[in-house]
């Protein structure tokens, strides 16, 4: 019998069976009992990261092994109806990871790492690979507090030069500059993908301004105050959930 409805949510990235009984992954069994440090009757929401969620109960904590009881799965659905990628300038430590869980919770659609002229963090390729499965493993734990049932993908690190030239012809492509003369209610909502390009501190290089602007990134000012990168981005997503999105 479960002990009162809980609020904690865990993501199971594997097959979750309805009405059934199953052991947990080990990450998530770890995470249950030494993290959350649930016991066997409490009650938790389980979900798979394609739009379902499951009420569950947790039958038994082992030394190794957490076991679930989940019921009927229902679609729930918490996404923005705004599919926006943020392409970030990679930013050093806790700013990355801080602009990462709060754009997953502004409801971003996928989140772009890049590397720019003037970011402090220089990744090697297995470095960056680390990293990516860091910010990957942070937007899990942003959608498991935030409600979201669709895990947002966190792409592999690119250089901005390789990713102007992948950039969809049909996104609206939009950059930050306190100079520019658009403001986001100018713009009229857009119908498919938006792309949202964002410095690391210090911004973008002169060079990396006019190659955006080269590739149809049209810059965006929100005010006349120079924002911090995590602050930018943000404020950006933020602006545009309550102009054009589900605020």
């Amino acid at each position: 019998m479960a002990r009162g409805k809980s609020l904690t949510r865990l993501y199971i990235p594997d097959d979750i069976p309805a009405h059934g009984i199953f052991d947990a992954p080990a990450d998530q069994a770890h995470h249950v009992a030494h993290v959350l440090r649930l016991s066997a009757g409490d009650a938790l929401t389980v979900f798979d990261g394609h739009g379902r969620e499951y009420p569950a109960v947790i039958e038994r904590v082992g030394k190794s092994a957490v076991t679930l009881r989940v019921s009927e799965p229902s679609v729930v659905d918490r996404e923005s109806p705004l599919a926006v990628t943020l392409a970030q300038g990679i930013s050093s430590g806790e700013r990355m990871d801080y602009t990462v869980q709060k754009s997953v919770e502004l409801g971003v659609h996928a989140i772009q790492p890049l590397s720019v002229e003037r970011s402090v963090v220089k990744l090697s390729a297995e470095r960056a690979a680390k990293r990516v499965a860091h910010w990957q493993a942070v937007a899990v734990a942003a959608c498991e507090q935030c409600g979201r049932n669709r895990v947002p993908l966190v792409m592999p690190v690119r250089s901005l030069t390789s990713w102007l030239a992948d950039v969809g012809a049909d996104a609206l492509r939009l950059t930050l500059s306190p100079d520019a003369a658009s403001t986001l209610r100018e713009l009229e909502r857009p119908a498919g993908q938006i792309v949202l390009l964002v410095g690391p501190e210090g911004g973008l290089s002169p060079r990396e301004i006019e190659d955006a602007k080269a590739a149809a990134f049209r810059p965006l000012r929100l005010g006349p105050r120079v924002l911090r990168t995590e602050t930018a981005a943000l404020a950006a997503l933020a602006a545009m959930q309550a102009v054009w999105g589900d605020f």
